[in-house]
């Protein structure tokens, strides 16, 4: 009998313990479902309120666009051309600025808030080559083909590289053509995905580095236009234009930090002979603009890209997106 007695206590301290044990492990386990939704809701909201104050470099961008075309129009009123340049105020970055004052919920004990910077930048998009002259008519022209192959050469990037965006590029932008008609399922598994921008040629094969390489000369803009003398680099200029060298590149480039070009006629006089400037290669105004936004909360960094077309005193965002940060390797 006392056997007995014993072998119940056992079985019910034995039960306890394991009743014990399952408690604890559905109390830690609320625990970290709790601390995990918190984190999620942590995580959450300082998305969003990264993504509204990243909204501000593009409120930003419009207001110098807007104040820019407006000054654009005064000169248009006096008989003058408007010109975009880089001595104007849109070329200017925005300094990182400090931001934590506005983010804090009570502005009397600011320094209790997230600590956030916000900077930017605008850039001109018409001051690369665009890609989209190289999607006119039923063959490449030629002149397109060589200017994206100098391109390449000054890039320093691999042989073949100018051969496989025009390729790829003219492929995918075939499809809503042939879409119309009848073709294989296999036929439209091989085509690649249309880009919008430089970024996304690595859809087409193009290593990371190429593409850093080629992205201050290339640009992927939804219409044809002309190139900007009074911004573009030096390779850009270079490349346009047959029976133009490096050399007189670089003459205008000196000389319009001084004198911006006022009208396209004016770079005859940097030039060699022969050389032909057109309006549709090249221009001394931009509508299309890059507006790039950094900002700094706390530890996270976060970068955005957008894509931004003026329209008189109308600042239209046609593309945006985060940009990834590329991890530097050490030697």
């Amino acid at each position: 009998m006392r056997r007995r007695f014993e072998s119940q206590q056992g079985a019910a301290l034995l039960t306890a313990m394991i009743i014990v044990t399952l408690v604890a492990t559905l109390a830690s386990a609320m625990v970290w479902r709790q601390y995990r939704a918190v984190q999620i809701e942590a995580a959450e909201r300082a998305r969003a309120q990264a993504s509204w104050i990243l909204q501000g470099s593009l409120d930003w961008a419009r207001l110098i666009l807007r104040e820019d075309a407006r000054a654009d129009r005064d000169a248009q009123r006096r008989g003058e051309q408007a010109v975009d340049h880089l001595g104007e105020v849109w070329s200017v970055p925005l300094a990182e600025a400090r931001l934590s004052t506005f983010l804090a919920a009570d502005k009397n004990t600011a320094d209790d808030g997230p600590e956030a910077f916000l900077s930017g930048s605008l850039q001109d998009a018409q001051s690369r080559y665009n890609l989209r002259h190289l999607l006119s008519g039923k063959v490449v022209p030629p002149l397109e083909q060589k200017v994206l192959e100098r391109l390449v050469v000054s890039a320093g990037a691999a042989p073949g590289t100018a051969a496989l965006i025009i390729s790829k590029l003219r492929s995918a932008y075939a499809v809503k053509a042939e879409s119309e008609g009848p073709s294989s399922s296999g036929d439209k598994a091989e085509i690649p995905l249309q880009p919008k921008n430089i970024a996304q040629l690595a859809w087409f094969g193009l290593s990371a580095d190429t593409i850093e390489r080629l992205s201050p000369l290339l640009t992927l803009l939804p219409i044809p236009t002309p190139v900007n003398l009074n911004t573009a680099p030096r390779e850009v200029i270079a490349a346009l234009f047959d029976g133009m060298d490096l050399a007189s590149a670089e003459r205008l480039v000196q000389a319009r930090q001084s004198k911006p070009l006022s009208k396209l006629e004016d770079s005859a006089d940097f030039f060699p002979k022969g050389v032909v400037v057109t309006a549709e290669r090249a221009s001394v105004n931009s509508a299309f603009f890059i507006v790039n936004g950094r900002l700094r909360l706390e530890e996270r960094v976060l970068e955005e890209r957008s894509l931004v077309q003026r329209r008189d005193l109308e600042i239209i965002v046609l593309d945006r997106q985060r940009v990834v940060p590329r991890l530097e390797t050490k030697p």
